[in-house]
């Protein structure tokens, strides 16, 4: 099941370019560790969608998931071997864009140990480096 959104205002944008760190989504929210990316980056649907399964088999169905991002930008490319001009390919995959501080999973409900294992996983599918963080205990 590849992530991508319902609908959406343009079909096609441009690439753009990731700056600064991430200011909103950078905490562990809603479980108890997190992985965070301390690079920057796109993440595409299916490393998305290949963390979460890899997560979920070895969790076995214990403790709870979260994905912290979504894929709203469209990437396009034209086929291989095709003159340039025509306008703009069609598009290809959907991709998050991930500034470094982005918290991408969640896991609660689990052990450190397990937690970190899991997160382990997930880190083996991402295309950037990333870590291991722990809720912030707010007073």
């Amino acid at each position: 099941m590849s992530l991508m959104p319902k609908r959406v205002k343009r079909r096609k944008v441009q690439r753009g370019s990731i700056r600064g760190k991430a200011t909103r989504g950078n905490a562990v929210a809603f479980g108890a560790f997190g992985l965070q990316a301390t690079e920057r980056g796109w993440l595409n649907s299916r490393q998305i969608e290949a963390g979460r399964v890899a997560a979920n088999h070895f969790l076995k169905g214990e403790g709870r998931i979260w994905i912290r991002v979504f894929p709203h930008k469209p990437v396009t490319s034209k086929p291989a071997e095709v003159r340039m001009g025509t306008g703009k390919g069609d598009v290809d995959r959907w991709v998050a864009v991930v500034k470094p501080g982005t918290i991408i999973y969640e896991v609660g409900g689990v052990s450190e140990g397990q937690a970190k294992v899991a997160l382990n996983r997930i880190a083996h599918k991402m295309p950037f480096r990333v870590r291991m963080a722990k809720r912030r205990v707010s007073l």
